[in-house]
């Protein structure tokens, strides 16, 4: 299994809705938000952002903290959420599933597990925070497996269409590309989104915080915990939106907030190749890939 700079594997379908939830904002008695009757407290808050600035390589500024709060919020009701439903089915990652989440991070950051955690509690980030975010990830993913395991089915037909359809597109161009979506699903909280991806897409074209990390945190799309990618991709294969302006970058080019009809997406274009035969998946990892992209 792998994991994203300081995030675990987070799985997101569209088949899996999360059960509605009576959350409510305030700031009472170091409260920020009530998911369910349980508590997300100011200081949970604070712990994360310390945790999004670590790894994102934002600005640790008062300007920037104030700008990401809402979506760290956002973050932390998603998480709990999560941990409530796989709860229901008796999914919780345990302790042991964890610390080997925690320990393939720090393999992924090339530094042995104790003293990545030495370096986070330097950098004053509480374990805490980190472990909580790796627990509901994973717990989330035993559920989406348990809920799928019996719905995907790639039959040998699915994968030799594929296989003919990318010939086709040999000589092609394709694209490897990366992604930030910030789904807009809330009328009263539209603006404030595409304010934030503005703000955060000038900070990243400014090369202030890296691509990868900041969609490990931020981004809402399957993939955030890979850095964003979306893998190659051809024209066609994306909303005529983000296909129009992927069109019209180069390489480690940044676009500015792309609206399409669900939300803001914020690209990165990596690299260019023309497609060959012998770029071609074998069968297998065609089938994989198909199963992933049903989930």
């Amino acid at each position: 299994m792998k994991y994203g700079i300081l995030t675990a594997v987070a799985v997101a379908t569209l088949s899996i809705v999360l059960p509605p939830v009576s959350a409510s904002a305030q700031n009472v008695m170091g409260i920020a938000a009530v998911v369910n009757d349980e508590a997300i407290s100011m200081q949970d808050v604070n712990d994360r952002m310390k945790l999004v600035m670590v790894s994102s390589g934002l600005p640790d500024s008062a300007e920037i903290r104030t700008k990401i709060r809402p979506q760290v919020i956002d973050s932390l009701v998603e998480e709990q959420l999560k941990l409530q439903t796989a709860a229901r089915s008796k999914l919780t990652a345990g302790d042991k599933e964890v610390e080997e989440g925690f320990k393939t991070i720090a393999q992924q950051n090339n530094i042995p597990a104790d003293k990545f955690e030495m370096a986070l509690k330097q950098q004053g980030v509480p374990m805490a925070t980190l472990k909580r975010q790796i627990k509901a990830q994973l717990s989330w993913n035993n559920y989406v497996r348990d809920r799928l395991k019996n719905r995907v089915n790639v039959s040998t037909s699915d994968v030799d269409t594929r296989i003919e359809r990318m010939k086709s597109k040999i000589g092609q161009t394709e694209y490897l590309v990366a992604d930030i979506f910030l789904p807009l699903d809330n009328p009263k909280r539209n603006k404030e989104v595409e304010e934030f991806a503005g703000r955060m897409a000038k900070e990243l074209q400014a090369k202030k915080a890296p691509f990868g990390p900041v969609a490990a945190q931020f981004s809402k799309a399957a993939g955030a915990e890979k850095g964003g990618t979306l893998g190659w991709v051809q024209p066609g294969q994306l909303p005529e939106e983000m296909d129009k302006v992927l069109l019209t970058l180069e390489e480690g080019q940044i676009s500015n907030p792309i609206r399409t009809q669900d939300g803001i997406h914020v690209m990165m274009l990596q690299k260019k190749r023309t497609l060959t035969a012998e770029a071609i998946p074998p069968r297998d990892e065609l089938t994989n890939m198909i199963g992933l992209e049903r989930l």
